[in-house]
């Protein structure tokens, strides 16, 4: 037993884990109002800074932080070519976005790559610290301001992404869709084989597959057959 008076040995907390980042701007000033912001809230630890696109993926493969804060436009490789370099080589960095290129495509290009966060350089500090520790935490991080413009993108993207058939290859796709051969519908179409072989293979390339399975999924996918 603990004699009066007296008070057992508490173990002692552990403090928590700071979030280890790396941050890449080729403006200095800026640069070091980032790197002050975020090791001011006690909860960043900066970890490495560079100010080019080569130096900032080396320093990242180095380091591995667990997000990397960088300029868009950084010179030699910019933050999208450094996100795919950081995914194809399997890297776990989350990568947030500073760019004064809030434009539609470049957002959705970014996305697409793996980018977890994406802030316009105007952000408040408060905002870059926060967005870093989303970041972190496994969110995404995309703004109100982007938000409306990347949703008229993908609406964009996604009208577009349906290919352009002519008459005939869509006569040739419904008849696929029915379960017609080639000699059968070269009979209702008043066709040779040989052309309408032309036309099959000219629907797979359009619609990217190989065998006439994947060609009815995938125009039943993209809204061209009923």
């Amino acid at each position: 037993m603990t004699g009066a008076g007296t008070n057992p040995q508490l173990p002692a907390m552990s403090e928590p884990r700071k979030v280890r980042v790396v941050v890449a701007d080729d403006h200095p000033l800026y640069r070091e109002g980032v790197v002050r912001a975020l090791t001011s809230s006690g909860q960043v630890e900066v970890v490495g800074e560079a100010d080019d696109g080569q130096a900032a993926l080396a320093e990242i493969r180095a380091q591995k932080p667990d997000v990397a804060v960088l300029d868009y436009k950084l010179p030699s490789l910019d933050g999208v070519a450094i996100t795919h370099a950081l995914v194809r080589d399997h890297v776990p960095t989350r990568v947030l976005l500073l760019t004064g290129h809030t434009d539609s495509a470049l957002v959705y290009k970014a996305l697409q790559t793996g980018v977890a966060g994406y802030l316009p350089k105007e952000a408040r500090r408060e905002e870059i610290r926060d967005a870093v520790l989303a970041c972190a935490r496994g969110e995404n991080v995309l703004p109100e301001s982007v938000t409306s413009g990347l949703v008229n993108e993908i609406r964009m993207r996604a009208k577009n992404d349906t290919p352009v058939l002519t008459d005939r290859e869509r006569e040739v796709l419904e008849f696929i869709a029915a379960g017609k051969s080639v000699p059968e519908i070269a009979r209702e179409l008043f066709l040779g084989a040989t052309t309408v072989k032309t036309h099959v293979q000219h629907l797979y390339d359009k619609l990217g597959v190989s065998d006439r399975a994947a060609a009815v999924a995938e125009a039943m996918r993209r809204g061209m057959l009923e």
